[in-house]
């Protein structure tokens, strides 16, 4: 098990310790082996898992549907981290049920919230955020599936693209051009159920880390007004603020990625014979152990700080950049070396640290790539410089 100290740093209250303690040995029975060639049916076994444990409830920021009136930023990260360190398909099955149900938790009707919260905390009914498109990933505003209203009800066509849960999701939160005003004040959200009319799966995605993920199609589909998550026009803002959640939580995820790199590489050097000695007797492996603890102790500062200041009701915008490109770039080259580490078997499929391998490669892009999080904490330290 990995080392828990950082535990006892002051962002953290005793609450999140005993949630930490609770949650260690559960994932260890139940989500640590659920590996299998049918991706789509170890993701939604793991989310009912998850529901039935009652961990969904910390994703889901509504009561009584969530454990909270709002998320809780700290125990989002760290039973994040602690499913990221057993098994990424469980930390992808857990974020995406908050990343997809978000936006419902923050600025959903009563009767949204009714219909598709309880069902998400349960793990009754799998979420999906549709956000990105073929030319709309990093430039959000950009996107181009547009609704027109007829009635009471808006009418969708267009595509999205890199959907997670996309192909096995019940319901999808989809960010469309309704347009009020040009670029970003002109988007709406809405939520389209799985078998409306006119949605349809147009192409699975594989990648190198498999998950369940597609391209939508929308045909004149149609959905009622009242599918609508907040006013008209009102998108984009709704989006960013289920990202500004959710970003620090992607953080977590490779800060846990990176600390079971460094258990595997700690086992690996006190193991592993060489000329009559171990790997860890070599003053390079130790300067490599080294670098690495240093590096994960450095993000999950930064991590657990912009946690804490979102807990706190404070604007975290250039700390959860921070965060994200901090632990995920971090916990890169953590894996890197624990890879190196591992020589010929570092490479070898289905072995722990070429699992990490592939999966820590796509949290330095989605919910915004490393360069955009430079971009924003430049932006913020000029905004700081010139106010």
């Amino acid at each position: 098990m990995s080392d828990t100290a950082y535990l006892d740093w002051p962002f953290f209250e005793e609450r999140h310790r005993r949630l930490a303690e609770e949650l260690e040995p559960w994932a260890a029975r139940n989500v640590a082996h659920v590996h299998g060639a049918d991706v789509d049916a170890s993701c939604r076994q793991l989310v009912r898992a998850l529901g039935e444990a009652d961990w969904l409830r910390y994703a889901v920021g509504a009561r009584p549907y969530g454990h909270h009136d709002v998320i809780d930023t700290r125990a989002v990260c760290l039973i994040r981290e602690t499913l990221a360190r057993h098994n990424g398909l469980a930390d992808f099955a857990f974020a995406m049920q908050g990343l997809g149900s978000g936006a419902i938790s923050l600025q959903g009707t009563p009767a949204q919230k009714e219909r598709y919260l309880s069902r998400v905390a349960s793990g009754e009914a799998i979420a999906a955020f549709a956000l990105s498109e073929p030319d709309a990933g990093s430039d959000v505003a950009n996107l181009q599936c547009a609704a027109h209203i007829e009635g009471d009800h808006a009418v969708l066509n267009g595509e999205k693209t890199w959907i997670s849960n996309g192909g096995i999701a019940d319901f999808y939160v989809v960010f469309c051009r309704t347009g009020e005003a040009p670029g970003p004040r002109g988007i709406s959200a809405f939520i389209v159920d799985a078998d409306t009319p006119g949605l349809e799966i147009a192409e699975r995605i594989q990648v190198i880390a498999p998950h369940p993920l597609a391209r939508l199609r929308f045909r004149d589909c149609r959905v009622p007004l009242a599918h609508r998550i907040g006013a008209a026009g009102e998108g984009f803002k709704v989006a960013m603020r289920t990202l500004d959640v959710f970003r620090t939580s992607v953080a977590a995820a490779a800060l846990g990625f990176a600390r079971r790199a460094l258990d595997e590489a700690l086992r690996r050097a006190t193991e592993r014979k060489m000329f009559n000695q171990t790997l860890a007797d070599f003053q390079l492996s130790q300067a490599k152990l080294a670098q690495m603890a240093t590096t994960i102790d450095s993000a999950a500062l930064l991590v657990y700080r912009a946690a804490w200041l979102r807990d706190q009701g404070k604007a975290v915008t250039k700390e959860a950049a921070m965060a994200k490109m901090q632990a995920t770039e971090g916990a890169q080259q953590v894996i890197d070396a624990a890879v190196q580490m591992f020589g010929g078997l570092g490479v070898k499929t289905g072995e722990p640290v070429e699992q990490l391998y592939r999966e820590i490669r796509s949290l330095r892009i989605y919910e915004g790539a490393t360069e955009v999080q430079q971009l924003i904490i430049a932006r913020e330290l000029l905004k700081e410089v010139r106010s």
